[in-house]
């Protein structure tokens, strides 16, 4: 039996980021919801399933990150979400900016399996996947410093998530951390991360989010230097170890 519909909500659309989707990103979006909740019944893609729930936490918050008086976004082609579990941020920013080739990494096989799957059959071609971890291909020629912009949500602290993402990053290339908390030592630590990376802090928005009201932060890094080759460290150090 297939699931409920996603909620349309332009007037939220349009109240809250000033944009709102086409028909056909809609069907695209309910298409991907309904692959998705069929597919999370196999294999444990994503917690969040229920019809408002994925439109608020998965797309909405996927596009709430894209604030184009940031990132110029038509100037962008290649792009990487790191640790993209079911598809979020990737997937929606692909379905909004078609010209864009996003990448989709993630180390867990069974996931990218179950993502391929889903891209294939919804004729998502603007997207591809890469099984991988980010500290591995942050080290290799054919992906270090080639992206115009790295999305990057729920993978680690901070300054983790910036050892993964700014070796990725062409100068002049942007980085989004999508965080939920965010305090003023982060920051701190964050620009003292910064300093060894190559990379600079150019804005930060926190933004409530339309339904549950929880606060979202977004944090926009801009690539000013090349990253030293002594980064990003080996697999589980950023971690053990954060800058």
């Amino acid at each position: 039996m297939p699931s409920d519909s996603l909620p349309i909500f332009n007037q939220i659309w349009r109240e809250t980021l000033h944009w709102e989707p086409t028909k056909s990103q809609l069907e695209q979006w309910e298409k991907l919801y309904q692959e998705i909740i069929l597919v999370n019944r196999k294999i444990n893609l994503t917690r969040i399933t229920k019809p408002k729930d994925f439109w608020e936490k998965h797309l909405w918050d996927s596009l709430a990150g894209i604030d184009a008086k940031i990132i110029d976004i038509k100037s962008c082609s290649k792009v990487i979400d790191i640790g993209t579990g079911a598809g979020f941020p990737g997937i929606p920013v692909a379905t909004i900016y078609p010209h864009l080739q996003v990448t989709l990494l993630d180390s867990k096989i069974k996931k990218i399996k179950c993502i391929d799957f889903i891209l294939d059959k919804l004729k998502f071609n603007n997207c591809q996947t890469l099984i991988a971890r980010s500290e591995t291909i942050g080290q290799m020629k054919e992906y270090r410093e080639t992206y115009d912009l790295v999305l990057i949500r729920a993978v680690g602290t901070p300054s983790v998530c910036t050892e993964y993402a700014l070796p990725l990053l062409k100068i002049g290339g942007i980085a989004v951390l999508y965080r939920g908390y965010w305090h003023d030592e982060d920051k701190l630590t964050l620009k003292s991360a910064l300093e060894k990376l190559g990379g600079k802090i150019i804005s930060i928005k926190n933004i409530e989010t339309p339904l549950t009201q929880s606060i979202r932060n977004f944090i926009y890094i801009k690539k000013i230097s090349t990253t030293s080759l002594k980064f990003p460290r080996q697999i589980g150090i950023p971690t053990q170890n954060p800058l």
